[in-house]
């Protein structure tokens, strides 16, 4: 069965590069687009132009430097806004503004002291004005994910009437629970006139650790475009992470959807773009933390090493690790340490081992972790008693 492709919108330069700390400049920006055009993905969100001049110049730069991926700019429902954005991608191949309005009754009424009749006509003609600019324009409703469906829906039909290719649904606060945002998608799917002539696309934050469930739930509902980050960095408790939803979509073909993400350069990616912001990830981060292919379990150690699929669904190869990371603590059992043995040069018998597993026990008890130059010393306590005996 053929499969449909999900366009992959990098906002890691944008979204990413707001987490405190995390600052960029024009150098570094152009370093980690150059690497996210080759990684494969469709849409480069290189900034917020008017939001500074150092902003600026890095769009404009990056409009530059990018030679496959459309490259988009973010803005504010305000003609200057779309204006700045305009000037800064005038050197894009293919260029996006990224133009749009709070939706959600919370919204209209702290944020914009507004009515929903005024959202909707500002949202309409920023569209429009976007329009006079590129022929590519996505159009955001933030905070759609505690947007009124109904409501969402006229947004939306008449932002398509002004022009917009790609409806944005961001689940800004990441309120929603998966099906409850997958029948978003699926309501606007339905209710939307022409909507079959944009794509829709998933925002979805991480507040509740739900930001990748959402947007796959997005996606199997009918959106084709994901808005995501390397290592899932953004706004409070990050975005949607880019390496997930690439190898979630990957790994379960029954889903019938794919990405141009080239999964090789994930990992070094990943590397890259924490070297860059000096953001540390996790141990335990799926797909690219350092003990995503670690075992430490004699169980699971024992498993990993007869047959790697018995714990593990994804080849690490694929996402560009070297290698599952058998980790000898004082849990790893016989197997690992013979394992871990051959590998440094030592081929131990049966007997040879049961010895030399108890010295490993007294040996790993002292220590959190056992390194490979430990073996080395275990090796030399093993010999030393054999020869005392003999």
């Amino acid at each position: 069965m053929s499969t449909e492709k999900v366009e992959i919108f990098d906002t890691t330069l944008r979204d990413g590069e707001q987490v405190p700390g995390c600052k960029l400049n024009t150098q570094q920006k152009l370093k980690i687009a150059a690497r996210l055009d080759e990684l494969g993905v469709d849409v480069i969100e290189a900034g917020f132009p008017v939001s500074s001049p150092g902003d600026f110049q890095s769009v404009t730069e990056i409009s530059k430097l990018v030679k496959n991926a459309a490259v988009c700019g973010l803005t504010r429902a305000v003609k200057k806004d779309i204006e700045v954005a305009a000037e800064a991608l005038q050197y894009a191949r293919k260029p996006r503004i990224h133009t749009g309005i709070g939706t959600s009754d919370s919204h209209i009424k702290y944020k914009f002291n507004s009515s929903r009749s005024e959202i909707i006509d500002r949202a309409a003609e920023a569209v429009a004005y976007a329009k006079k600019y590129v022929d590519d324009v996505e159009f955001y409703a933030e905070d759609a994910g505690r947007t009124d469906n109904e409501f969402l829906a006229k947004v939306c039909a008449e932002v398509v009437k002004a022009g917009a290719t790609v409806l944005n649904i961001p689940d800004t606060t990441g309120y929603c629970l998966p099906e409850d945002y997958g029948r978003k998608i699926k309501f606007l799917k339905d209710h939307v006139p022409g909507i079959e002539n944009v794509i829709i696309s998933c925002h979805c934050h991480n507040d509740l650790g739900l930001a990748t469930a959402n947007a796959i739930s997005g996606v199997a509902n009918g959106a084709r475009q994901i808005e995501c980050t390397i290592n899932g960095i953004g706004e409070r408790a990050g975005n949607t992470s880019l390496e997930e939803v690439v190898m979630i979509l990957r790994q379960h073909p029954t889903l019938n959807l794919n990405t141009n993400i080239n999964p090789k350069l994930l990992f070094d990616t990943s590397k890259m773009v924490s070297r860059e912001m000096g953001m540390y990830v996790q141990p335990n981060k799926a797909i690219v933390g350092a003990n995503a292919f670690a075992h430490s379990s004699g169980i699971h150690q024992d498993g990993v090493i007869k047959n790697r699929e018995t714990y593990e669904i994804i080849d690490p190869a694929d996402v560009g690790v070297t290698e599952s990371a058998i980790v000898l603590t004082a849990r790893s059992g016989r197997a690992a340490l013979a394992y871990k043995a051959k590998k440094m040069g030592y081929n131990l018998t049966k007997l040879e081992l049961d010895v030399v597993y108890h010295e490993f026990l007294n040996f790993a008890d002292q220590k959190k972790e056992v390194a490979d130059t430990d073996i080395h010393t275990i090796m030399e306590i093993y010999r030393k008693n054999a020869r005392a005996i003999a």
